[in-house]
């Protein structure tokens, strides 16, 4: 390893591969080490290998109503075995895609594991060398995050598993699920294992699911999911687990009254930590707070020369595109470029049934930061396209600044959500009006026919929502 590059990549995710091909487009020699697979968490344990589960799950759902709208499918059943095979098969391709990528912007890809040492230098040990140096002018660190598993009695049982556990091999015999945290990763599985017909329980220690997001939203998802069959238990703490007889039990307390649930297995899904801890020797200059790595506005670490993005970074948002933007915005302050990026807008998208996207402000925090509102919503139960495809009941919300009416935040619960949430991300990022983006004509059917609905609502004008009484 001794080549002097421009750019030293630690970790090959969304944030660091990406942030690597950006710079080899600049100009820059880069290196780039990963210890496993390319593409890190979203790609082999997260985003992509959950959505490919759960498009599955959601036609097989679909599937079982066939008959009200005249199919007959004569003994409908599934595979858990080839559904993973499936997944694992989407996930193949992406990665062989990313190590394509990388080989053609003449990215030099490391296999080993990194630190950075007491002087800020990066080292990696390979099957070759041990703790050898990788020269480079900037180092980026872009490791990301692991389950943050918390200390409750029996969460070492066997069958208390993590995510990258549940989605690295089908679960055997698995007919009751009990699944710890209502946040993102606990209600999409959820969704996917509800719809194969498994009981599932949520136990969420705050009083709603998704209790980040818009009240009305993790309201709405209780009810969808409760309909399905599937137990919400929120406001309740897990005091502990235990195993008899090979049955888990799981013992938690909710609203005051102790409750048992017994399952065959208990997905702990409690959110994830950043990795810092496992690569950054202390004394190298490097600040951490709370095992995350302290950044200013450009990426930058407490050394100067050493940048760090995505899931580490003390304070910031765990999403696999929030990664993505940063490492380009590093590799821009590097060069003495502006990347160009709004990193304040960040859409986020969950793929329930429906499925949930937000971007922007919602009511409370436009509130809490003084800012008058005003608003439009429209129930997808009116839309054409929403009745065609026999998607649940939704809706979509649009959130704008009172006398401007520039639009400042939208949640969307509905078919299709997470595409049509990037048109008024656009419209945030461009300081958008109501009525710059009403003045665009939406096809019909379509489910984007909402978004016009929702912004003429604003002023009282939706056609396809019933007038207030007066």
């Amino acid at each position: 390893m001794d080549k002097h590059y421009d750019l030293a990549v630690l970790g090959g995710g969304p944030g660091g591969y990406t942030a690597a091909i950006r710079a080899a487009r600049k100009g820059l020699t880069v290196a780039l080490v990963e210890r496993s697979e390319l593409g890190g968490t979203c790609l082999n344990r997260g985003c992509v290998p959950t959505k490919a589960l759960l498009h599955t799950t959601d036609l097989y759902r679909e599937l079982s109503k066939a008959e009200e709208i005249g199919l007959r499918i004569e003994g409908l059943s599934y595979d858990l075995s080839k559904l993973y095979a499936r997944k694992d098969a989407v996930v193949g391709q992406l990665r062989s895609g990313v190590e394509q990528l990388l080989k053609a912007n003449k990215v030099d890809v490391i296999c080993g594991s990194g630190r950075i040492d007491e002087a800020g230098k990066l080292r990696v040990t390979t099957d070759e060398q041990q703790d050898a140096p990788v020269e480079a002018r900037h180092i980026l660190l872009a490791t990301g995050a692991r389950p943050a598993m918390p200390p409750i009695e029996g969460i070492d049982l066997p069958g208390v598993i993590s995510s990258d556990e549940l989605l690295a091999a089908p679960p055997e015999n698995c007919r009751r699920l009990v699944i710890i945290g209502g946040g993102v990763i606990g209600v999409e599985f959820a969704s996917a294992f509800s719809s194969l017909g498994i009981e599932v329980t949520i136990i969420e220690a705050l009083e709603r699911l998704l209790p980040t997001l818009d009240r009305e939203i993790g309201q709405n998802l209780a009810m969808q999911l409760k309909r399905r069959g599937v137990t919400v238990a929120t406001g309740a703490m897990v005091e502990r687990m235990t195993r008899e007889d090979g049955t888990l039990y799981c013992h938690y307390t909710a609203k005051g009254k102790a409750e048992t649930v017994a399952c065959d297995l208990i997905l702990v899904a409690t959110g994830r930590r950043s990795d810092a801890d496992r690569f950054i020797d202390a004394g190298s200059g490097i600040r951490t707070e709370r095992g995350g790595v302290v950044v200013n506005e450009h990426y930058q670490t407490t050394v100067p020369h050493i940048y760090a993005v995505g899931d580490l970074v003390h304070g910031g948002i765990q999403l696999a595109h929030v990664a993505a933007a940063q490492g380009v915005h590093a590799v821009g302050h590097m060069i003495g470029e502006d990347a160009g990026i709004d990193l304040d807008t960040v859409p986020a998208c969950i793929y329930t049934d429906p499925e949930i996207a937000v971007v922007g402000m919602t009511d409370e925090q436009a509130k809490a930061a003084g800012i008058e509102t005003v608003s439009g919503k429209y129930i997808m139960s009116g839309n054409g396209r929403t009745l065609i495809a026999q998607q649940d009941r939704g809706f979509i919300k649009i959130l704008a600044e009172a006398g401007t009416e520039r639009i400042i935040g939208a949640q969307l619960m509905c078919a299709r959500a997470t595409d049509l949430v990037n048109e008024l991300a656009v419209a945030i990022v461009n300081r958008l009006s109501v009525v710059d983006l009403a003045r665009t004509i939406r096809p019909h059917p379509t489910f984007g026919e909402g978004i016009t609905e929702a912004l003429e609502d604003v002023h009282g004008l939706a056609t396809h929502i019933m007038p207030k009484r007066r």
